[in-house]
């Protein structure tokens, strides 16, 4: 496809992760490792839109292009929007929102959003979902669900279960508590776990800033629902699994070192081989 842009909206503070976009992973600060993730995707070019000068000196020690942008954001998008502009990018350029927690972020997924986004062009948006098997994930309000129309279009994302399957959900709630069964997923229900990798046109990004929030979107919290509630369409693009974890917590800091550690051993040890 034509060349798009990778863009990691970067924010220094973090209410459960302090200064998280410079947080070292084997050598290099988290948001580089994210960058060189993006780099790997194909993109014509990779900017880190940082809300700090200590990020873009971190960049820049590592090679990694990037801008300071306001610290008085409000969103990642409203970042992405800022750096679009700045970067002086097409109305048609495709822009893809790589977040600066995800230094696992497999590169194709990367590439197959933008390359989703450029194959439909009634949409001004692209995202990821991938299925849910687990009744403890379709009822956390922690994982955003999304359905889809018959195009793969996203009809509504939510924090609720969705879909919500009358008639096996009725009937487990008559059972006795304890009773297995009423712990089984539903038959034949497709539920979706919402990912979020976006891809947007930058003519888009700069049209959304200006849009007034949707009442939905203040209820769930959820800022996509801003898009679909102004008219916009969303096209969805299905993973066969979960993409790598991301970095929230010290806790998901510790493990993702953990599995770093262990891919370098491997390397070394396919080296010395």
């Amino acid at each position: 496809m034509a060349g798009f842009i990778a863009l990691i909206p970067a924010r220094l503070l973090s209410s459960r992760l302090p200064e998280k976009p410079l947080a070292d992973l084997a050598g290099v600060p988290m948001v580089v490792r994210v960058a060189r993730q993006a780099a790997a995707s194909g993109a014509a070019r990779v900017v880190v839109c940082a809300d700090d000068a200590r990020i873009v000196a971190a960049c820049q020690l590592h090679g990694v292009e990037s801008l300071l942008t306001s610290h008085e954001h409000r969103s990642g998008t409203d970042r992405l929007s800022e750096g679009a502009h700045r970067l002086g990018l097409e109305p048609s350029a495709i822009v893809v929102n790589v977040q600066a927690d995800e230094p696992l972020i497999p590169p194709e997924a990367i590439r197959s959003v933008a390359e989703l986004l450029q194959a439909r062009p009634e949409c001004d948006m692209a995202t990821a979902a991938h299925p849910l098997e687990r009744l403890e994930e379709l009822f956390d309000p922690n994982v955003v669900k999304v359905v889809t129309d018959v195009s793969g279009r996203a009809l509504l994302f939510s924090r609720a279960p969705i879909p919500w399957s009358r008639d096996d959900f009725a009937r487990a709630w008559q059972r006795p508590t304890g009773d297995a069964a009423a712990h089984r997923w539903p038959h034949a229900l497709q539920a979706l776990r919402h990912v979020g990798l976006y891809a947007y046109r930058a003519e888009f990004l700069q049209r959304f800033r200006q849009l007034s929030p949707a009442p939905i979107e203040l209820a769930e919290k959820l800022e996509q629902l801003r898009a679909l509630w102004h008219g916009s369409h969303i096209a969805v693009m299905r993973l066969d699994s979960a993409l790598p974890p991301g970095v929230d917590t010290p806790e998901d800091l510790i493990r993702i070192r953990s599995l770093l550690l262990g891919e370098d051993s491997a390397d070394a040890q396919a080296r010395s081989g």
